[in-house]
């Protein structure tokens, strides 16, 4: 397991962002740490489906920002490459509490080239809960949409089950359900610990 050293700004994020699911999971005790985060979202997925998971990140998403400037970004900020470029620049600035080392890459758009893909270089959140369902249900698809539909800014993010890594492209449109193979990954049977030997994750 790769071992991190927050920083207090780290701290405070990651305590910001567990209040929030603790709030909408009603729950009064907030976990301390970045384990204690995963742990706080491992409870997300108790007794509810994909889409009750992914439906209940998607408030906390929303919640972190107020209702006006995600509208202000819909209507100001159209999703050209200066801002798709912006948003990856913030992406890697703003989240390496959250998964990691990132750096922005290019990335081909429509044909042409622009620097506005992100890598991250080995996703900390994915490590550390062991789950390609979580990952798909509490992060990949609530931030897709998240930034595709409350801040009208295409986002597709492709993570890597083999080494844990990811890509993030904004401006790039997200693929349907049925197209998207992340969806239909099999369980992680060397770190989940409720792995399932299957074809595919019944939880994704």
């Amino acid at each position: 397991m790769t071992q991190y050293q927050d920083n207090w700004l780290d701290r405070l994020f990651i305590h910001l962002f567990a209040s929030k699911i603790a709030r909408v999971l009603e729950q009064d005790t907030i976990p301390s740490g970045y384990s204690g985060f995963v742990s706080l979202s491992k409870a997300v997925t108790l007794g509810r489906t994909s889409a009750q998971q992914r439906e209940l990140i998607g408030v906390v998403l929303r919640s972190m920002m107020p209702s006006f400037v995600g509208a202000g970004i819909r209507r100001f900020f159209r999703p050209n490459p200066i801002v798709c470029e912006l948003n990856a620049w913030f992406a890697c600035l703003l989240f390496p509490w959250l998964v990691g080392p990132l750096e922005v890459k290019a990335v081909e758009i429509a044909g042409k080239t622009q620097k506005s893909g992100v890598q991250i270089k080995k996703c900390r959140y994915l490590e550390q809960s062991g789950c390609a369902a979580m990952c798909i249900n509490l992060c990949k698809i609530p931030t897709q949409e998240f930034f595709t539909q409350e801040l009208g800014i295409p986002l597709t993010m492709t993570p890597n089950f083999a080494d844990f890594s990811c890509e993030m492209v904004f401006g790039k449109t997200p693929l349907p359900p049925e197209e998207d193979e992340a969806l239909r990954h099999s369980c992680l049977m060397l770190t989940c610990d409720s792995a399932i030997s299957a074809s595919r994750c019944p939880r994704i």
